[in-house]
């Protein structure tokens, strides 16, 4: 099979400047999804093409992804990263990671162990919301979640990341071996504290002392990682073959922007990554309120009203004046006036940057692909800027509408009667209650109700309850764009 390790690639194709012989796994990295491709395996990359680092990274799939790890190994690890501005693409070969696991091929145990090898200093993940185990109302670890019983009764035969990380751990501390740094690059707000807390919970219940050990040696920096990365689709393949000159099914597309923010607390050691543009700061909240707000609420407001209005990709809202202007809005006076940023931080240039960000017409980011998963990222998004509001007495017309947007989506049938593939943890429990409902301007209370998704401060607040019952109302009698327009 002709790939990208074996092959002579198009000259326009930046390719890795160093000797790959010399990275040892000193990362082990959960989640070899599209967005860490283009993220943190990117950062890393650049790190050994301008300095003489030996970082490298092995990439483990605790859940699926067999055919990634597969594709990989056979091109050597090596993948690609498609850069995909309005004007221009630019296309780079990824040689930062070394070495790849899956258990389903290799066995839980070799995970384990290789997490366990002295020169492992970090183990970082993009495991998504859902994989922390956390119950997303009190942050802490969701004692029911069948993974987390199953690994409490099974230590050794860990299934969750949490498992597997507090078992490495186990195993360092019994062998004498100094701990790693577990460093969170999802997009959950304070990640380094949702990591901690449940990982500490984990561990404490399965033995004290290893909990306390943990507690007192392990560091859980915060980072705030912003890139936007689309799913792999086809055609993004399809186009990476002909800009490569070969098949590159680990390739992915982004856009040319990106930001990474990381609090500077590693027990054993770290990339220079500020060498490729990261940031290193005492205290990473500020930055990713910022981002979880804006970008991400106002992405999330674009995906479910944008879906339901008939716009398959952001880029498709964007060119609709009445979206265009309602999620500058968004940002701007529903969540810019709830951040507490550093001194000179310019709010709406930033706002304006994500308009342009959002416009890039060769970035195909799917509305349905960013409405995934909304029971877990709308606390995050929309819940701080709701809080604020309802402090100060504000207008939160906007994140009204983002939730009765997501309310109106998660009954699992568009405006024109065709059916939603709606993908969430708590998809049929959504879906229940919207069925019992119909639609129904009933069924706000009832989904505000959710205390695993709404504080109760938050959905049984009797402003929140009506401005979000008449932004329904409005879906329901005028439909999405009418809605939009109106804000």
């Amino acid at each position: 099979m002709t790939n990208i390790s074996n092959q002579t690639l198009n000259e326009s194709v930046s390719q890795p400047t160093y000797d790959r012989s010399k990275l040892k796994s000193r990362i082990v990295h959960l989640g070899f999804g599209a967005f860490h491709r283009a993220h943190q395996g990117l950062f890393t990359d650049e790190v050994a093409r301008k300095s003489e680092s030996d970082w490298g990274i092995c990439e483990v799939n605790l859940f699926g992804g067999e055919d990634l790890i597969t594709s990989l190994r056979e091109q050597n690890h090596l993948y690609t990263v498609a850069e995909k501005g309005a004007e221009s693409t630019d296309v780079k070969v990824i040689g930062s990671v070394n070495e790849s696991l899956h258990p389903s091929f290799d066995g839980i145990e070799a995970v384990i162990e290789k997490m366990a090898e002295p020169q492992v200093a970090i183990v970082s993940m993009t495991i998504t919301e859902k994989g922390y185990c956390a119950d997303p109302a009190t942050g802490l670890l969701d004692k029911n979640n069948p993974l987390v019983v199953a690994d409490l009764e099974n230590p050794t035969q860990p299934k969750s990341a949490l498992g597997y990380i507090v078992q490495a751990l186990k195993v360092r501390r019994e062998r004498g071996l100094t701990p790693f740094t577990v460093m969170s690059c999802d997009n959950v707000q304070e990640n380094g504290h949702v990591a901690k807390a449940a990982i500490l919970e984990f561990a404490k219940l399965l033995d004290a002392e290893l909990g306390a050990w943990i507690e007192a040696n392990v560091t859980f920096p915060c980072t705030m990682v912003d890139r936007i990365v689309p799913a792999a689709t086809e055609e993004t393949l399809n186009e990476i073959t002909e800009l490569l000159g070969v098949q590159d099914p680990c390739g992915i597309a982004c856009e040319p922007f990106r930001q990474w923010v990381i609090e500077d607390n590693f027990v054993a050691g770290r990339p220079d990554w500020n060498i490729a543009g990261a940031e290193f700061v005492a205290d990473v909240v500020p930055y990713e309120e910022m981002k979880l707000r804006m970008l991400n609420g106002s992405h999330s407001f674009l995906a479910y009203l944008g879906y339901l209005g008939g716009y398959a990709h952001i880029s498709d809202t964007m060119t609709d004046e009445g979206y265009r202007k309602a999620a500058f809005d968004m940002m701007m006076k529903a969540q810019a006036p709830s951040l507490s940023m550093p001194e000179g931080t310019d709010l709406e240039g930033y706002a304006k940057l994500l308009i342009d960000r959002f416009t890039n017409p060769s970035l195909k980011h799917k509305t349905w692909q960013i409405a995934m998963d909304g029971s877990q990222k709308i606390p995050q998004r929309m819940g701080g800027s709701l809080r604020f509001h309802l402090e100060q007495g504000s207008d939160f017309k906007w994140l009204a509408a983002g939730i009765a947007g997501w309310m109106r989506y998660v009954s699992a049938v568009d405006e024109q009667g065709n059916e939603i593939d709606v993908r969430d943890p708590m998809a049929d429990q959504l879906k229940a209650v919207c069925d019992e409902h119909g639609q129904n301007v009933s069924v706000v209370p009832a989904l505000l109700a959710i205390e695993a998704i709404f504080a109760p401060e938050i959905g049984q607040n009797p402003q929140v309850i009506d401005a979000v019952s008449s932004a329904y109302q409005s879906l329901i009698e005028n439909g999405a764009r009418a809605t939009v327009a109106a804000l």
